[in-house]
């Protein structure tokens, strides 16, 4: 399974690069936990969360991104955030990037969710 999670990491890295954004870092791990990927969209801070499901009976991957899910990126957000240097200023979104199985097929589709909640 991690190298499945880490194909759609990948996947969701080169779309946030094919849309003009800047991966500032990846992974970034701390104490209170993990955001997949910290971009720059123009002067605004993305803090995004990769999540994907493999079977259509369960909740949607974006709906696993739940409210204790949430917490936990608001406060790895915060620690990011002190050490950003200038980027401390800048604006800042949640981001999630979902992919969740089709109807029909074997790929996964990518469903990104602007601002998918806030502080």
């Amino acid at each position: 399974m991690l190298a499945q999670g880490y194909s759609f990491e990948e996947r969701a890295a080169e779309w946030v690069q094919a849309r003009g954004w800047r991966i500032l870092q990846r992974n970034y791990r701390c104490k209170v936990g993990e955001v997949d990927i910290i971009a720059e969209d123009h002067g605004q801070l993305v803090f995004i969360e990769v999540r994907a499901r493999s079977n259509r009976r369960f909740a949607s991957a974006a709906a696993s991104v739940d409210r204790r899910k949430q917490q936990k990126l608001l406060r790895a957000a915060a620690l990011y955030l002190r050490s950003a240097g200038k980027q401390q200023n800048f604006a800042c979104r949640f981001d999630v990037i979902a992919f969740d199985p089709r109807q029909s097929g074997e790929d996964a589709e990518l469903r990104w969710i602007r601002s998918a909640f806030t502080a």
